[in-house]
């Protein structure tokens, strides 16, 4: 299984080339891709998002939110925060629902990085 994040989602719908959309495009292909409810979220928030790409996403598997989900990424943040890290909210909440799942993110958003310097999870990054 791979989570796909929004920049990588982006990419490839508007036929971007790069690693992140090959990935993607062979993750949809095995069936294997998922999405973080905040991931999900994001990409329902485009108040252009076509009936048959809403209906496409709401077919992909979503990452459960577990039991002490919310204090996970409160405490992730903190340790990025502290160390003083760019964690937006959005970003510690995608990272903890990998975590959580186990389970890599592919995306172009450089900030994700930074969660590598305080928790363990595979990062697939294209800048």
């Amino acid at each position: 299984m791979l989570a796909i994040d929004s920049s990588s989602w982006i990419a490839y719908l508007q036929g971007e080339q790069g690693s992140d959309t090959d990935l993607v495009e062979q993750t949809l292909k095995d069936r294997q891709g998922v999405l973080p409810p905040v991931v999900l979220s994001e990409l329902f928030s485009d108040p252009n998002l076509s009936d048959d790409l809403r209906s496409y996403l709401l077919d992909l598997p979503l990452l459960i939110i577990q039991a002490g989900y919310w204090e996970r990424v409160g405490s992730l943040r903190a340790k990025m925060l502290e160390k003083k890290l760019k964690a937006k909210l959005a970003d510690s909440m995608i990272v903890q629902s990998c975590v959580d799942h186990g389970v890599p993110l592919v995306s172009r958003d450089l900030d994700f990085k930074n969660f590598l310097k305080v928790t363990k999870f595979t990062l697939f990054i294209t800048p």
